[in-house]
């Protein structure tokens, strides 16, 4: 895994000191590439190629990049793993190629371009990446991104200059980037609790999407770029609901298993010690007994746990960790260790990131570090079969509000909705004892949710205020938000709500929250990890399988506990989910609460078009003084103001 970053600018580089650029803006990712920078300059076309190392395959030179193709053609800084390299390299062997200079990936997918083209070598690949290629003789350059967005790729016309990158710490290096803040994502972050694709927080830099590719002329100055689709979700979800798996209970368990061996067996695939994280949950101890009873040796694990006992599964995944016989590692982290990693999260992140989790992501991946430079992640498992706790609530409140007669339901979710309902949050302040939380969440917020919910006309809008952690409009006066992506029908139409934000959050959440989190958490340590759950064959599969073998009698991920269950007793894992968070609750109104008080009360809520400051700060005294938990959407506008106060 590594970093990239280069740019174009149409009629060469004349007053400008490229190497001096594209270094500076490599220099600035250091961490996702520390053993080595290298460079491709055309000074005369007007681009420049820089990649930072990270050497996990081949370790010799024969693996530095930027990597020119055999023939001169191509030229290629890539950042990820394609696990099923050597496939390919025997596919391309099968045409007559026979000069290899080195046994990295890299070369691999470059000389299968060469011989394939850019959209089928990208079908064929199996991994995780993204890279930018240069074509000598066409003058075209391409940008590609895996099929989930494991790896990020930022890019977008300043001035006159394409740039693109890794991070868009890179982007910002180079001295056309305009620092133009995007206020149209302000409601979206604030709704999401991050920027979802394609936007991101500068206005003119975009994110590729996953399972796209771009490409343009050296001559397309400041012209709309636009992605082409080679994987998308929507299909995937047509097609597997279109042929679903006919098999017994059974055979549907020993394929998940076989899919799951296969894709574990390739992402072990290193010249660098490899290890896994290890929760305690359904997913990562899946991947960590599959991957320690098809090792030899004991597999390097790794947990972060709590001395809130509520928040703790350490303790769980030592006991599985014991029981499969791994060589585990584990850290307590004290609220103090948290403070310590919040200052830096602006700078990890690059945008406001509003998921606590995070912060034990960070120091999960500085821990694994220390032993090893590759880890497996059980990432994925939730979108996959069905497990957030949400997808049930939301699925029984669909069924209730389906049960409403449509001409009473536009009345009704005014009434909810207004600021009548409001006032009673005065019962939830006259219950608050001992500076405990009287109620997760109050009445008037339930009843005004409600209120949205039953306005919906659609599973779109019904997903968006189900999982909305603000009141947006309220917040900036709007009557409705932009979606960030465009939905196929056959999405948009499914009726099961389950269905519909499991395939959703495939296009949102996990891209754009879960993988960025690990990512930027484990790069900034210079840690690769590595998700074997996000195998695309695994995912397909999952979308054939009936939903009966995802969720039975109200048992999330029950296929995937069939096969967990082969290899650890039911007794380790048979619990309620926890889930990866923080008692960022309790700090917040002890060790950070004097640090919020000055964000929240200060002068870094000055959001363009925000109108709700007052009711931002009625939510957070609230918090503090133990009336209400708002923890979610008091660190949302946490990490907002903590990167506008760094930013300035």
């Amino acid at each position: 895994m590594c970093g990239l970053a280069g740019f174009i600018k149409p009629g060469g580089f004349t007053n400008l000191d490229s190497e001096s650029v594209i270094e500076s803006m490599c220099s600035s990712i250091i961490h996702r590439g520390p053993d080595s920078f290298g460079l491709w300059i055309d000074h005369n076309v007007g681009i420049a190629l820089g990649h930072r190392r990270l050497s996990i395959l081949e370790l010799s030179d024969a693996g530095k990049q930027p990597m020119i193709s055999f023939s001169g053609r191509y030229i290629i800084v890539f950042n990820g793993e394609i696990y099923n390299h050597n496939h390919l390299r025997a596919r391309v062997d099968g045409f007559g190629f026979k000069n290899w200079r080195g046994n990295s990936d890299t070369e691999t997918l470059l000389e299968s371009i060469e011989l394939f083209g850019l959209e089928e070598t990208l079908k064929l690949s199996v991994g995780m990446f993204a890279f930018a290629l240069w074509d000598n003789n066409k003058r075209v350059l391409s940008l590609a991104r895996d099929r989930f967005g494991e790896k990020p790729m930022y890019y977008g016309w300043q001035k006159d200059t394409f740039l693109f990158g890794s991070e868009l710490k890179a982007l910002k290096c180079h001295p056309s980037h305009l620092n133009n803040l995007n206020h149209d994502v302000f409601p979206l972050y604030l709704r999401n609790g991050y920027i979802p694709a394609p936007f991101s927080i500068w206005s003119g830099i975009f994110k590729l999407l996953p399972g796209t590719y771009v490409s343009l002329t050296i001559n397309d100055v400041g012209s709309k770029v636009t992605p082409i689709s080679y994987w998308t979700v929507s299909k995937i979800v047509t097609e597997g609901i279109n042929n679903p798996f006919r098999g017994s209970d059974v055979e549907a368990i020993d394929e998940l298993e076989r899919l799951l061996k296969r894709s574990i067996d390739c992402q072990k695939m290193a010249d660098v010690p490899v290890g896994a994280f290890l929760s305690g949950g359904i997913d990562s101890s899946t991947i960590v007994a599959i991957m320690q009873a098809n090792t030899a040796c004991k597999v390097n694990t790794f947990t972060i746990g709590f001395n809130e006992s509520n928040y703790n599964e350490a303790i769980y995944a030592k006991e599985i960790a014991n029981y499969l016989g791994t060589n585990h590692h584990e850290l307590y982290v004290s609220d103090k260790q948290v403070k310590a990693v919040i200052p830096y999260l602006p700078d990890i992140y690059d945008e406001p990131f509003g998921d606590s989790s995070a912060i034990p992501t960070f120091l999960l991946s500085k821990l694994t570090k220390e032993f090893v430079t590759v880890s497996l992640s059980g990432d994925g498992g939730d979108e996959l079969f069905g497990g957030y706790d949400r997808y049930a609530k939301a699925t029984v409140l669909k069924q209730y509000i389906d049960n409403v007669p449509k001409m009473f339901k536009p009345l009704l979710g005014a009434v909810l909705n207004s600021s009548m309902v409001n006032s009673l949050d005065l019962i939830g302040s006259v219950f608050n004892s001992n500076g405990g939380f009287s109620s997760t969440i109050p009445i008037y917020s339930k009843l005004n949710k409600l209120g949205k919910l039953l306005l919906s006309n659609s599973q779109l809008q019904f997903y968006n205020s189900f999982i909305s952690q603000w009141d947006v409009e309220r917040l900036f006066n709007e009557t409705s938000l932009k979606d960030n992506h465009n939905l196929s029908k056959e999405i948009l139409n499914l009726d099961n709500p389950t269905l519909f934000m499991m395939a959703h959050d495939s296009l949102s959440y996990l891209p754009d929250d879960i993988l960025v989190k690990v990512d930027r958490a484990s790069m900034n340590v210079s840690l690769e990890s590595r998700v074997p759950l996000l195998d695309h064959r695994i995912y397909e599969f999952s979308w054939r399988l009936p939903y009966t073998m995802k969720v039975r009698d109200n048992e999330t991920k029950w296929v995937l506990k069939q096969v967990l269950n082969r290899y650890i007793p039911q007794k380790f894992f048979n619990r309620p989910k926890m889930g990866f968070a923080v008692p960022i609750d309790i700090w917040l109104r002890t060790s950070l609460k004097e640090w919020a008080d000055d964000l929240i009360l200060g002068d870094n809520l000055n959001i363009e078009g925000l109108i709700g400051k007052d009711f931002i700060q009625k939510r957070w005294n609230e918090h503090k003084n133990g009336i209400y938990n708002w923890k979610d959407s008091i660190w949302i506008v946490l990490m907002w103001s903590i990167w506008v106060k760094n930013n300035k």
